[in-house]
């Protein structure tokens, strides 16, 4: 059972390879009449580095700014479908440039390379034809892999063997977490133990312990990936949590839990939403798909309550010691499905302080009931929807907002209008970026 790869840790600036020049295509005349021929001076095969780039970091070639270019234009592409839906549903949602509401230009994340504090590792065969590689998908990353500072060496399995998945979490505070993830297969419960103490071993005394882990994570799993409740995460070694700072304050974070993977454009992102929020101090702020209450404790002093909603049971208990440990008891937070959660809370919601909702949901979007519930909700006058995937489940959030009253779909409320777009760039050299839409009614 042989698990070897080579990672690094912790997770460190990313060094992109040089830039190459474009594929040379000519075209020449040929002097004897026959049909042109085509004469391709082709450059050599990429390196693996460049291959890695390319699938994992597209927009890495192009200068920043050229990359925030190349963002505001899908942005500006994705208003202007969700403008012509609403036209469709007999809305005048054109503004400008065919767009619904003004789009201002892309906020740069603060760090451009090195930005994430969380990564996650497939174990399976390399280019190689090594069956013991961790790296992502079609790309290894082997020894040579320039995203760290330590090398890591595990021993690892074929493809549908029993090592399946390396998930690294890190903060600035210095803290590192690995989560492994385990197929158990057939075996029996004494080896699986010993797996355990050999994992644990490498990690505190053998050739892993350069990676000076906070924490070790084991999960057994029949699947890829599953979340606690399906299969509990095993701590093996360190401390149970790790913790890291945002706007002074400081924040503990479990396995599992929702946390931005762009800690400094995390920060950016969070003082805009306060601004857009126009809080006074009789305000209660609804913090939907709150993960470990980031958003709700950065806004914490404007407010009058915050009620955070997230159905991750481990991230509520981070959310709760977050809101002791930092002094802040004007917070509440409700562990569940937002869509069993939501529509109890707010359809006897008779509080008579404004009431501002900021929703900030995987890329799956919101429930149905979920949507069914802002909307119905008379209290609900300011909306900030974050969307890390807006041109895709989210449009049909923004059209269910939106469209006239819909007795089908039992949404009976006054319709929200989007009035300003801010895109966020959280993930630089990607094609992705997070956007930040303001609706009001």
């Amino acid at each position: 059972m042989a698990l070897s790869c080579a990672l690094r840790l912790p997770l460190a600036p990313l060094s992109l390879p040089a830039r190459r020049r474009s594929l040379v295509t000519a075209t020449a005349a040929p002097r004897d009449g026959r049909k042109k021929a085509r004469v391709s001076r082709s450059l050599p095969e990429p390196s693996w580095e460049e291959r890695l780039a390319n699938a994992v970091t597209p927009l890495w070639r192009l200068p920043y700014k050229e990359q925030l270019q190349v963002k505001y234009e899908s942005q500006r592409k994705t208003l202007q479908t969700l403008a012509s839906r609403l036209e469709e549903l007999g809305i005048d949602a054109q503004k400008p440039g065919g767009l619904c509401c003004p789009l201002q230009p892309v906020v740069p994340s603060p760090i451009i390379n090195g930005y994430r504090n969380k990564s996650t590792f497939s174990v399976n065969r390399g280019p190689d034809g090594n069956p013991k590689t961790v790296g992502l998908k079609k790309y290894c990353l082997c020894e040579s892999q320039p995203c760290g500072e330590h090398t890591l060496k595990t021993q690892t399995s074929s493809p549908g063997g029993h090592w399946r998945e390396l998930v690294v979490r890190t903060t600035h505070c210095g803290h590192t977490m690995a989560i492994i993830t385990f197929h158990p297969q057939q075996l029996s419960q004494e080896a699986l133990a010993t797996q355990k103490a050999l994992l644990k071993e490498f990690f505190t005394c053998g050739p892993g312990a350069v990676c000076a882990l906070t924490s070790l994570y084991f999960q057994e799993s029949t699947m890829t990936r599953c979340s606690h409740k399906q299969s509990p995460y095993q701590l093996l070694h360190g401390a149970p949590h790790i913790f890291e700072e945002l706007h002074g304050l400081k924040f503990r974070i479990s396995p599992d839990a929702f946390f931005q993977v762009n800690t400094a454009g995390a920060e950016v992102l969070y003082q805009a939403v306060g601004e857009l929020c126009q809080a006074t101090g009789d305000t209660v702020l609804l913090d939907i798909c709150c993960g470990t209450g980031t958003i709700g404790l950065s806004l914490a002093h404007q407010v009058s309550k915050v009620i955070g909603v997230e159905v991750v049971e481990k991230a509520i208990e981070d959310a709760e010691w977050n809101a002791a440990f930092n002094g802040i008891s004007n917070c509440e937070f409700r562990s569940g499905k937002a869509e069993a959660v939501l529509p109890q809370l707010l359809a006897l919601w008779e509080d008579a302080r404004p009431l501002v909702a900021v929703v900030n949901p995987s890329r799956a979007g919101l429930h149905h009931r979920v949507v069914r519930a802002i909307r119905n909700c008379r209290s609900i006058r300011r909306l900030l929807y974050i969307s890390c995937k807006p041109e895709g489940e989210a449009m049909r959030n923004f059209l269910e907002l939106c469209c006239p009253p819909d007795p089908r779909k039992k949404l009976a409320g006054e319709p929200f209008v989007p009035v300003l777009a801010i895109p966020f760039d959280m993930f630089p050299h990607t094609v992705h970026c997070e956007l930040v839409l303001l609706f009001t009614r």
